[in-house]
């Protein structure tokens, strides 16, 4: 019979508790709880979260994936507005302004919505409870994207009709111009920080394409495997996640994005577009959408990126 000895050429160390700082390919016995463990990469996946209590598509997001914000969306009340707390959606504060495909940024307690349909360059800020109004942006639009917080915000894209290339940024009080995308985009997702944001996917048509932004222009960046609409993303300009969408049917395929190229990753269990999106490359939420077959759903799916973990292979 083959051991560890004979294949590695030494022996499982033998410990009373597992150690506390373990290298990726340790392997040890561990004397209390008789196992045989070993430290190594956890594969990344998604799992069932809480669904919402209004199922929507069509809506926007902001905040993590145990502090996220659900808000607007295509289903009435189109103003409704959800927190998660990790595991389950509760009611929050109703927008004053009840729309569909609009933007959306910042945090579960200073949340930022922006545009929408029907077409308007309305602003609101949410403090946790209930929502404001903020200044008007300079274009009005919808099916538009965005990203960053509530104090500095970035929008860009979407329907005004016509089709837009206009970026914006928001310094908590107003929106000022930015430097314009390299071609007109609407339904496609958004990542990052106002200085360092993130466009991806998008129509008209199916697109692949990703655009950089440095706070004043964007760049080309990596094009996605899967060119989609309607899809969903999370993260930051060189940590993001692109998921769900149509391509033009509709996937569940998710991308992760380290600042240079995508890569193909866990897909969601459910397939759906027009849903939204928030949290990290570790740990994101998408929420909301619509499927096959139609309707709005409430589903929620919770994201957890490859992450070191310790094993069981064996027992006594």
């Amino acid at each position: 019979m083959a051991t560890y000895k004979g294949i590695k050429g030494f022996n499982i160390q033998t410990v009373s508790s597992d150690p506390p700082a373990p290298f990726i390919g340790e392997v040890w016995y561990n004397s209390a709880s008789a196992t045989v463990k070993y430290f190594g990469i956890q594969t990344a996946a998604w799992s069932s979260g809480g669904n919402l209590t209004t199922a929507r598509f069509y809506l926007a997001g902001a905040g993590t994936q145990t502090a996220a914000l659900a808000f607007g969306g295509g289903s009435p009340p189109p103003a409704a507005t959800e927190e998660y707390n990790g595991s389950s959606w509760t009611n929050g504060g109703s927008l004053t302004n009840g729309r569909t495909t609009l933007g959306g940024a910042g945090t579960q307690t200073a949340g930022l919505a922006f545009g929408g349909e029907p077409t308007t360059a309305v602003t609101e800020e949410y403090n946790g409870s209930s929502w404001t109004n903020g200044g008007n942006m300079g274009t009005a639009r919808y099916q538009l994207s965005g990203c960053g917080t509530q104090t500095a915000g970035l929008a860009f894209g979407g329907r005004t009709p016509p089709v837009t290339t206009a970026t914006e940024e928001y310094n908590g009080s107003s929106w000022t111009a930015g430097g314009v995308l390299p071609a007109t985009k609407f339904f496609a997702a958004g990542a990052g920080t106002q200085t360092a944001g993130l466009a991806f996917g998008g129509s008209p048509g199916t697109k692949n394409t990703t655009e950089e932004y440095n706070g004043t222009a964007w760049t080309a960046g990596g094009t996605l495997n899967t060119a989609r609409l309607m899809l969903a993303g999370a993260g930051i300009q060189t940590a993001a996640l692109a998921f769900g969408g149509k391509s033009p049917d509709i996937t569940a395929a998710t991308e992760e994005y380290n600042g240079t190229a995508w890569t193909d990753t866990s897909s969601m269990s459910k397939a759906r577009y027009g849903m939204a999106g928030a949290g990290t490359t570790t740990a994101a939420l998408a929420f909301g959408g619509d499927g096959n077959p139609p309707g709005e759903l409430a589903t929620t799916e919770e994201f957890n990126g490859a992450t070191p973990a310790t094993f069981t292979v064996g027992t006594d």
